[in-house]
């Protein structure tokens, strides 16, 4: 099993700002903690950040044919990029949305995800914690799909 981390704008700065809103943890320790829960389940991780819309478009649209799902934040991309949305959209790959902080207690700007329309699911507030709740899920989600596709092939034959 194969996932793709997409992480978006500014979260290359975690550990440093605004700590109360997003804890001390840099992304670096956050990408550690989940290798170490993905080795544990055979499952390999390929790490991606960029604050640029379009490198982030770019880098979903080669996840298609190279993993089994994505697990992305946005970060503030989520509330205003239909560009990142038809990209999740396109690759059809089972997707989870991860927010560090909960959106819904944030500025109203904040509280509507554009991306999370074509995420699978959502988990929003629980710190860096989410990252590890995103991979569970989506792991569970993608040996879902698969039994799905294995049980749909034999029934073929």
């Amino acid at each position: 099993m194969k996932i793709a981390v997409i992480q978006g704008p500014n979260l290359n700065m975690l550990g440093v700002r605004e700590q109360h809103i997003y804890g001390p943890m840099t992304l670096e320790q956050i990408h550690e903690q989940m290798k170490a829960s993905a080795q544990q389940n055979n499952v390999e991780l390929e790490f991606f950040q960029s604050n640029l819309e379009g490198e982030i478009v770019d880098r979903i649209q080669e996840s298609l044919g190279e993993v089994d799902g994505i697990i992305i934040n946005p970060a503030a991309y989520s509330h205003t990029s239909i560009a990142i949305k038809d990209a999740l959209s396109a690759v059809n790959l089972p997707v989870v949305e991860v927010h560090i902080s909960n959106i819904y207690k944030r500025e109203e700007f904040r509280q509507k995800s554009v991306t999370a329309g074509a995420s699978t699911g959502v988990i929003s507030g629980f710190g860096p914690f989410g990252y590890h709740l995103a991979l569970i899920s989506l792991m569970q989600i993608i040996s879902e799909v698969k039994a799905v596709q294995e049980a749909n092939d034999a029934s073929e034959q």
